[in-house]
């Protein structure tokens, strides 16, 4: 620092000007401040003095000066030439500030390409920007502090570089077992063939790609999860798996579409849906993890300027989004602090990148963030296409203070996305009826939820009669080796809670969310049964409680009778069962290789593992359960969904105990996140070769995958 802190000749003695650029420049090395003698200057060469070591907040030793910020204001207290007042502050006011840790300065992330805006939430004013917080209502320290925990602050979750300092990462889980993250990472990334990812693939993705990618991000982070609610964590301690899952893909370097670029991005298609902000950062939708607005920079002559390529407008701020078509999006900025003191926005960053682009014309991402009523506080992004910036203004909003408002109007013959949501909340409230429907409800309540039966395509006015179950009847139970017992878990089977008997079957670990949701990626799982004492609604009993979406059984163009969903499905959520009829496949040889019942499922047959790497002799795994079910005369909605070589649903075996007994269910749960209105499918599987000489089907799933054919 070659000039002193005072504010000029003129200053009055001892006042500091605090709005004076200084010429800071880093040291080479420590060296220890030893007190001058009178007279002498504070930035001469020390004089081999005894070395002193001296508080902050002092006091002082005569020649050693106190240094920002624990400065004294202005109008501080007369001092004694010891330095000391008369109330024992040391000439530093009425009290002293506490010392700011040195963590709580960020250091900003370098940005690519020109950088990502800054719109993000926090204030309680609707128009006003707070930096310090995300768009779902998290506080940046607390997404690098405490979500990352120990071995995470130190990752910046917005880097290309992928740096990452410190030793490999790993948790305890409340049994005191360690398990390395670090490991389990690496585990998905070799089962998904992304152990090494190749430069090409991180700059310009696929559908492919993406998809991997997204679905690696939500098994890593399911599994943590698991783990992490197994450990003997303090009450009311936040976790944010999606955080971690984000940081730990992306330090490997495990990400897409890193290029920005303007319009759509490869991979994603409109109306894909996502439920956290790092799924739009990894696959390169929406760079920036918290800001709204993510911005490139483009040259033009010799200069360059921002241009917007994609905002987030979360129903956080005061943007107006009902139109369907219409979106007035409020810019950056406008803090209000907690000391009530207010500030216009300015013409800079991300706004400056939206006025660029209103006179430059080019398109703009917008993605919708919606309320996740199933997810209590969180939200569901929905990619809504491409918009233009039509105009812009600024207002004043509640608190007084300017704001940029942008008016973005949809580019024309895109696929509906958030419209269509629009149009089902239309049909839940009675508001519109839905086109084409027969039975409004095809159950007769025999489900929590109803089922529509809907035909907008031909006259046919429904599928052969058929009785509806919704679940699986036996005739005899499969036999165990030696008796089971069932938990005592009165209010519910916990996390971590190892002397629960269920939970032990499952290796110490629940196997779902609270909301549903797949943790484990075990071959079996153990549900609760007759003899538990836990109640209906506890965590292990999920696939029990029946459907928890509102689907619709539909017909489709080529296939028949299809079924979707009117509502969002997460990645690992729980849809159906598969009802029917059981018959244990080694009493029915043959069942389901002729062409007299369509509705079979079969979990002899093969079928395709969810990882991509799988035994080469066979191509497929095998699921050893002698199960097969008839849903000809009796089933439920899982009778309708159809075959697909990419499918969006796979199954899982279910156990179910009870003494001597084991009864075996079939359930269903989403490979990825499925929007609404997206037909629900899954790999009906391969038979034995030596049975393949009948029953073979023609496919018509079109998918790039297609093998042509199905059993």
């Amino acid at each position: 620092m070659e000039q002193g802190l005072g504010s000029g000749s003129d200053a009055p003695p001892g006042s500091i000007d605090k709005s004076r650029v200084l010429d800071v420049r880093p040291l080479r090395c420590l060296v220890p401040v030893f007190p001058n003698p009178p007279g002498a200057s504070s930035v001469s060469t020390p004089h081999p003095a005894p070395f002193t070591c001296v508080p902050p907040s002092g006091p002082f030793p005569p020649g050693v000066q106190p240094f920002y910020p624990f400065v004294a204001s202005n109008d501080a207290q007369q001092t004694t030439p010891g330095g000391r007042n008369h109330n024992g502050n040391f000439g530093f006011g009425s009290s002293i500030p506490a010392p700011v840790p040195l963590n709580s300065f960020r250091t900003p992330a370098t940005k690519a390409n020109g950088g990502t805006g800054g719109r993000s939430k926090g204030s309680k004013n609707r128009a006003s920007r707070s930096v310090g917080m995300d768009d779902d209502g998290y506080s940046e320290s607390q997404n690098l502090s405490d979500q990352y925990g120990s071995g995470f602050n130190d990752v910046d979750v917005a880097s290309n570089s992928g740096k990452r300092r410190g030793r490999p990462r790993k948790r305890v889980a409340e049994n005191g077992e360690e398990f390395d993250v670090e490991s389990l990472v690496n585990s998905f990334l070799t089962a998904f063939r992304l152990k090494e990812f190749d430069e090409s693939r991180r700059s310009n993705g696929d559908k492919d790609i993406t998809g991997t990618i997204l679905l690696v991000f939500d098994l890593i982070r399911r599994r943590l999860t698991q783990l992490e609610e197994a450990k003997d964590m303090a009450p009311g301690l936040s976790r944010r798996p999606d955080l971690k899952a984000g940081t730990l893909l992306m330090t490997k370097g495990v990400r897409t579409n890193t290029i920005k670029r303007i319009g759509h991005v490869p991979g994603v298609e409109v109306g894909d849906i996502f439920f956290f902000r790092m799924e739009l950062c990894i696959v390169g939708l929406h760079a920036p993890s918290m800001a709204g607005i993510d911005y490139m920079s483009v040259k033009i002559t010799m200069d360059e300027e921002p241009i917007a390529v994609s905002i987030v407008s979360s129903g956080g701020y005061d943007d107006d989004g009902d139109d369907g078509e219409v979106l007035i999006y409020s810019g950056q900025g406008g803090v209000q602090r907690k000391d009530g003191q207010m500030f216009d926005q300015k013409l800079e960053r991300g706004n400056l990148a939206l006025e660029k682009s209103l006179h430059r014309a080019n398109d703009v991402r917008v993605i919708r963030g919606l309320k996740d009523v199933a997810g209590s506080n969180g939200k569901i992004y929905v990619y809504d296409g491409l918009y233009k910036i039509q105009e812009s203004w600024v207002e004043k909003n509640k608190s007084g203070c300017n704001v940029f408002k942008y008016k973005l109007v949809r580019v024309p013959g895109q696929p509906e996305a958030f419209l269509l949501w629009k149009s089902i909340q239309q049909w839940k409230d009675g508001t519109a009826a839905r086109t084409g429907i027969i039975l409004p409800d095809l159950t007769s309540g025999a489900e929590s939820q109803p089922v529509a039966l809907v035909n907008d395509v031909d006259g046919e006015k429904g599928p052969a009669y058929f009785t509806y179950t919704p679940t699986v009847k036996y005739t005899k139970s499969f036999s165990t080796s030696k008796p089971t017992s069932g938990c005592h878990c009165m209010g519910g089977c916990q996390p971590g809670d190892t002397h629960c008997p269920c939970n032990q079957k499952n290796d110490g670990l629940l196997p779902y969310s609270s909301l549903g949701v797949l943790l484990t990626n075990k071959s079996l799982i153990h549900e609760c049964g007759q003899t538990c004492a836990c109640p209906p609604n506890c965590r292990n009993r999920m696939s029990q409680a029946g459907i928890k979406v509102r689907l619709e059984v539909f017909k489709t163009k080529n296939k028949g009778w299809g079924l979707r969903s009117w509502d969002p499905i997460r990645s690992g959520g729980f849809i159906c069962e598969y009802a029917g009829d059981a018959i244990q496949a080694f009493n029915a040889v043959d069942i389901g290789n002729g062409n007299d019942d369509n509705y079979i499922f079969d979990a002899t047959r093969h079928y395709e593992p969810l990882e991509a790497v799988r035994d080469d002799s066979t191509g497929y795994g095998k699921a050893p359960f002698p199960l097969v079910i008839s849903a000809k005369n009796n089933g439920n909605v899982a009778r309708f969904m159809n075959h697909s070589c990419s499918p969006n649903v796979f199954w899982q075996p279910v156990l179910r105990e009870n003494n001597n007994d084991s009864y075996l269910h079939i359930a269903f749960f989403a490979v990825r996140h499925i929007p609404p209105m997206q037909e629900l499918t899954y790999d009906y599987g391969m038979v034995p070769p030596e049975k393949r000489d009948k029953g073979k089907k023609r496919c018509l799933c079109e998918s790039a995958k297609c093998r042509g054919y199905f059993y």
